[in-house]
């Protein structure tokens, strides 16, 4: 039997290439699905009553727009630390582009924490720096609208 079939650290190593990727084509479709169909993904450090995502669904819905508002023209990974659980990797990376609606530099530094199950992503803790995305896309009131975030959420 090959070890490394049923290793976890491959399993969760082929999920995050795979979401790197698809962030880095802008295939929001594919960054998605990684998610288990009940996996949740919550962003600790976003302005406040910013929405914990429950869900594949909610995370597609969540996603779907961000080839409109940005071009993202490169995502490089810094360091992968896997944890003493196996089924937990903390990544850290960078993405880089252009905010489609202000022409402003996006550059953004992320750490994600990441739990994966059998059926895909089951926790995503995204710590990315809500300030600049902010100043980025040109207030709270962008930031929500890229990502279809009702204010009252």
């Amino acid at each position: 039997m090959d070890q490394t079939t049923h290793d976890p650290r491959v399993h969760i190593d082929r999920i995050v290439d795979t979401l790197l990727d698809s962030v880095r084509r802008v295939d929001m479709r594919t960054f998605a699905d990684q998610w288990a169909p009940d996996g949740v993904m919550e962003f600790p450090f976003a302005p406040p009553n910013y929405p914990v995502l429950h869900g594949r669904d909610a995370v597609w819905d969540y996603v779907k727009d961000y080839g409109a508002s940005f071009r993202i023209d490169e995502v490089t990974e810094h360091r992968r630390h896997h944890t003493t659980d196996a089924s937990t990797v903390i990544v850290e990376f960078s993405a880089k582009g252009v905010v489609r609606q202000t022409g402003n530099d996006y550059t953004m530094d992320y750490i994600g924490v990441i739990t994966v199950g059998p059926d895909g992503i089951e926790h995503y803790r995204d710590y990315w720096n809500s300030l600049a995305a902010v100043s980025a896309l040109g207030g709270v009131d962008a930031l929500r609208t890229a990502f279809g975030v009702d204010a009252q959420s």
